[in-house]
Order: structure tokens, then C-alpha cells, then sequence
């Protein structure tokens, strides 16, 4: 079995430790714990990805270069 717990450290807590004692009952596991990068800095990390996004928001505001789609055609 293999399962995934996405959580703030400081969320981290007894409860959650017996739900992966239960779930694992018996059993030897592995428990790696990795550091999640914020998203936005990672989409904003090269100047050619922060130019495009930000001209993107720029056109959102001033409402150029939309595309519309119908609701039926999705």
C-alpha cells in the first residue's frame, strides 16, 4: 500500500500518527518527509515565466486577448 499525507509540520499530531499506525498495522514502513515549494514562487522562479504571467494578469485586467468558451462546448 502506498499512501501520501500533504500537511503543514505544524498540523502534524497524535491523531495523525495512530490513522498511519492503523493503516499500517504490523507492517515495516518508510516515512521520507520533503520540503513543498510555494507554488508562485516556483510559476514566478525564471524571468521569461514571471514576464508572461504578468503580462497575462495585465490582459485579465484590461480585458484584452480573451477567449470566451460555452458552458455546452466544454
Amino acid at each position: 500500500m502506498y499512501s501520501t499525507y500533504r500537511l503543514k509540520a505544524d498540523e502534524l499530531s497524535n491523531d495523525i500518527l495512530n490513522a498511519i499506525k492503523n493503516a499500517f498495522k504490523h507492517r515495516e514502513i518508510e516515512i521520507t518527509i520533503q520540503d513543498i515549494p510555494d507554488e508562485t514562487d516556483y510559476l514566478l522562479g525564471t524571468t521569461a515565466n514571471k514576464e508572461h504571467l504578468l503580462k497575462a494578469i495585465d490582459e485579465i485586467d484590461n480585458q484584452e486577448n480573451l477567449v470566451s468558451v460555452k458552458i455546452e462546448n466544454l
